[in-house]
């Protein structure tokens, strides 16, 4: 009977006091994600209108940056509600404080990449390497096949990459070895109209010209595009062929969408102006998604 009372004493007491503090540590964390949450949808909303890939490099920053501290804050409320759980529970914490740093230097010893990642982590956030909504291609330690697609979550240790086909793709940050950001700033389409050497040149790059002048002037493209596409003239020679260039710029992210319109508009425009569409030959030319034309009979 004694014992009975002892613990309804006990949890009328220091009982009470834990759970109270369990509960207060766990309400605050979903408070912090909660708010973390609402900023990051505010930041997204003003940033790019409800296209998740068009966001200025500051609202890319600030993203990360709010997950990140979203992260911290709740490790933090976590860390300090076991030291006083710990503390009402009798257990002293100043006696921890050796066997923590024992523990400390072993998990040091043995925990080194984890400590990399965090500290690659820190450096690609405050750098600005790239961010939420970023289109990136990332190479890691040991080559093979970089990871492709949109960046959907930084954090100090991982970076979270949805690739086209739906996939998600983890990279822990300190096995990154390279990045290329293909929705920095700007972007730009790139289109090489492959015609044969017997083509007049001066003509393909009249017609081209005016596929990107129609484009600039088109409602549905003109938002995507920073200023016309330019005509860059032969880019290569062959014993056949030549490759004519067409370069556009473009708002981050919308470069693949706006290389496909251009291709469809210059094979409308070469049918148009009497040149015959050709169905590329070979493995190289199935697969650069380019144009082939060739003189039209007339």
């Amino acid at each position: 009977m004694d014992a009975f009372r002892d613990v309804l004493d006990w949890l009328s007491g220091r009982g009470l006091e834990v759970v109270l503090i369990i509960l207060g540590s766990v309400l605050l964390a979903r408070f912090i994600s909660w708010g973390g949450n609402r900023i990051t949808d505010r930041i997204d909303r003003n940033a790019t209108g409800g296209d998740a890939l068009v966001r200025s490099e500051a609202a890319k920053h600030r993203h990360s940056l709010t997950q990140v501290l979203q992260w911290a804050a709740i490790v933090l409320v976590y860390s300090i509600a076991v030291f006083f759980v710990l503390d009402r529970l009798g257990v002293p914490v100043t006696g921890l404080v050796a066997p923590a740093t024992v523990l400390g230097v072993g998990l040091g010893f043995g925990a080194q990449r984890i400590v990399g990642d965090v500290l690659a982590g820190f450096f690609i956030i405050t750098e600005r390497q790239y961010g939420f909504g970023d289109v990136v291609s990332i190479q890691v330690v040991g080559g093979g096949d970089p990871a492709d697609g949109t960046v959907e979550d930084v954090t100090l240790r991982v970076t979270r990459v949805r690739s086209s086909n739906g996939e998600v793709v983890t990279v822990p940050n300190g096995q990154i070895v390279k990045v290329v950001n293909l929705s920095r700033d700007w972007a730009r389409a790139v289109v090489d109209v492959p015609v044969p050497s017997s083509v007049d040149v001066n003509r393909v790059n009249e017609i081209l010209r005016e596929v990107g002048r129609e484009a600039f002037r088109d409602p549905a493209m003109r938002p995507l595009l920073l200023d016309p596409p330019t005509v860059m003239g032969v880019e290569t020679l062959g014993l056949d062929e030549v490759n004519v260039r067409v370069v556009a710029r473009t708002l981050p992210g919308k470069q693949f969408e706006v290389g496909r319109d251009l291709r469809a508009r210059v094979v409308l425009a070469f049918r148009q102006q009497g040149l015959q569409v050709s169905q590329p030959t070979g493995p190289e030319a199935a697969n650069d998604g380019s144009t082939a034309v060739q003189e039209g009979v007339r």
